[in-house]
C-alpha cells in the first residue's frame, strides 16, 4: 500500500513523502480499514516532529482519526469485512491507504453519518464531550469559557456546551474567528489579541468569572486565562496549542476552592473504552437530530495532505480540515 510516511523526525512538509509501506497485518483483535476519509489535528503536526505524546515506531505515519470500510479483521475483532467504522490511532497511521484498529479504538458508523462527518467528529466532539461532561459536570446555567474557540475542539465545545444549557464565552484571536463563533452559538465572543481576556470575562459575568474553563492552548495567554476563573471554578487542561506548558499558583485554587482538571481523551481507549463507544453514539444520535454539526474549513482530496497540514499549520483556519480518498 501507500502513505504519508516520514521516516526521520522534523516538520511535515520536510519529512512526510507519499511512499511504499507495508500492509498493516490483522492480529487477534484487529481489523484492517480501507481509508475512505481522514481529518486533520493539531496533534498530526507533532507526531511528524516526534512531539507527540505517543511515539510509533519509524518509519511512520500521521493521522489519528479516520473512517472507511474494515477490509479483514482478526479472529477475535467485533468487526467484520464491509462493516463501515470510524477508528483513533493514538500515535497516528491513518494517513495512509489502509490503517489498523483496535476493538477499543473503532466504532461502527451509521449510515446516516457521511464520510466527512464521520471522520470531523470522533477526536473533536469525543474530546470536548468527555471534558465537559466526564470532568468538568458542566451545569446548567453555568458560564463556560472557550479558549481557542474556533478550532476543532473549541467549536464542538462551544456546540456541546449550550446544549448542556450553559452560557458559552468563546476566545479567539480574530475577527473572521469572532463570526464563527458566534454563527456556532457562543453567547459572547472575546478577541484576546486585542482585548484584555480577564477583564471582558469578569465584565460579561458581572464579576463572578468563569465556572468552567476549557483551554486547549496554554502558552502565554494562560496568565490572562488563570484570571478569568470563578469561585468554586474547573479549569479543564486540554492541551498546549501554543507550544508552551504554563503553571499556576496553588494558592489561586484554594482561595478560589477551584481546581485544574486534566484531560487526555486518547487514554480512555484502552482504560474505559465502554464509556467512549457510548459517547460515539450519542454523538451520532447528536448528529443525527441536528444538536451538533462539526464546522469543515476545507475538503481535500488525500493528494493535497501537504496542503491541508499547511493550512493546519497557518492558524487561519476554523473547524476541521478533512481529506478524502
Amino acid at each position: 500500500m501507500k502513505a504519508w510516511q516520514f521516516e526521520s523526525y522534523g516538520p511535515y512538509h520536510e519529512v512526510l513523502k507519499w511512499s511504499e509501506r507495508e500492509m498493516p497485518i490483522a492480529k487477534t483483535d484487529t481489523a484492517i480499514v480501507k481509508t475512505s476519509a481522514v481529518s486533520l489535528n493539531f496533534p498530526d503536526l507533532l507526531v511528524c516532529q516526534g512531539l507527540y505524546q505517543v511515539k510509533t515506531p519509524l518509519p511512520a505515519v500521521p493521522g489519528v482519526e479516520g473512517i472507511g470500510i474494515v477490509e479483514s479483521a482478526g479472529p477475535s475483532s467485533k468487526f467484520q469485512a464491509g462493516d463501515r467504522v470510524a477508528g483513533f490511532c493514538h500515535g497516528g497511521g491513518t494517513l495512509a491507504e489502509y490503517f489498523a484498529v483496535t476493538n477499543n479504538s473503532a466504532w461502527l458508523v451509521p449510515d446516516f453519518v457521511s464520510d466527512e462527518a464521520g471522520a470531523a467528529l470522533s477526536v473533536t466532539y469525543g474530546t470536548s464531550y468527555f471534558g465537559l461532561a466526564h470532568r468538568a459536570h458542566l451545569q446548567v446555567g453555568e458560564t463556560l469559557l472557550v479558549l481557542g474557540g474556533a478550532g476543532g475542539v473549541g467549536l464542538a465545545a462551544i456546540q456541546l456546551g449550550k446544549l448542556m444549557g450553559a452560557t458559552v464565552i468563546a476566545a479567539v484571536g480574530s475577527q473572521k474567528k469572532m463570526e464563527v463563533c458566534l454563527n456556532q452559538g457562543a453567547d459572547h465572543v472575546i478577541n484576546y489579541k486585542s482585548q484584555n481576556l480577564a477583564d471582558e470575562v469578569t465584565r460579561l459575568t458581572s464579576g463572578r468569572r468563569a465556572d468552567v474553563i476549557y483551554d486547549p492552548v496554554g502558552g502565554d495567554l494562560f496568565e490572562q486565562t488563570k484570571r478569568c476563573l470563578g469561585w468554586d471554578g474547573r479549569l479543564i487542561v486540554i492541551g498546549f496549542a501554543a507550544g508552551t506548558i504554563p503553571s499556576i499558583e496553588t494558592n489561586r485554587l484554594l482561595l478560589k476552592n477551584a481546581a485544574i482538571l486534566g484531560l487526555a481523551w486518547g487514554q480512555y481507549m484502552e482504560r474505559a473504552p465502554e464509556k467512549v463507544e457510548r459517547c460515539q453514539k450519542y454523538l451520532y444520535q447528536l448528529l443525527k437530530i441536528g444538536s451538533i454539526n462539526p464546522v469543515v474549513f476545507q475538503h481535500l482530496c488525500f493528494e493535497d495532505t501537504l496542503e491541508g497540514m499547511k493550512i493546519l499549520e497557518s492558524r487561519d483556519m476554523y473547524g476541521k480540515i478533512v481529506l478524502s480518498r
